[in-house]
């Protein structure tokens, strides 16, 4: 069963951890009461309780379930993706699922292509557009027509077809 449309993904299970139910977690949210007790995570669309968490640096959490509490029903949620409703702060911020299929347009509505990728990088991530550009996320000015558009404002000569017309 697929997650709501409206959730977000928030997390990975890796494996278990342990014989009590315990699995290893990476978080993709940088929002930590995700896995605070009491705070409901969703694994195809089943609802879990978080019971407990601690971390496991540098960068890993070990996350219980309620209902969790043998090795085998943790080895059960390997791979699984984590989802969960939208928290309100949360509601005008940019998404990696809005992004993606997104077209991609200047402030004056010009089109420069279609988001097909979002990818991680250092300093910012990168929108990766259909074109071959790359647009760090940092020149997006207006994200308020996500899912279907988004504007971007970038600096002269950052994308190729800018550059081609040039010279």
């Amino acid at each position: 069963m697929p997650a709501a449309p409206d959730h977000l993904e928030v997390g990975r299970v890796h494996k278990a951890h342990g014989l009590k139910g315990d699995v290893n977690v990476s978080l993709t949210t940088d929002r930590l009461e995700r896995i605070a007790p009491g705070s409901r995570l969703f694994v195809d669309g089943v609802e879990h309780e978080v019971a407990r968490s601690t971390t496991q640096p540098p960068d890993r959490f070990i996350v219980g379930f309620v209902g969790v509490t043998d090795r085998t029903a943790a080895e059960a949620l390997r791979g699984a993706v984590l989802t969960a409703e939208p928290l309100e702060a949360e509601a005008g911020e940019l998404w990696v699922h809005e992004l993606v299929g997104s077209a991609v347009v200047l402030p004056d509505g010009t089109e420069v292509g279609t988001v097909e990728a979002v990818q991680d990088n250092p300093a910012h991530e990168l929108l990766v557009l259909d074109t071959g550009d790359l647009v760090p996320i940092v020149f997006v000015t207006d994200g308020s027509g996500l899912p279907a558009r988004v504007v971007i404002d970038p600096p002269e000569g950052l994308l190729a077809d800018a550059a081609d017309d040039d010279g």
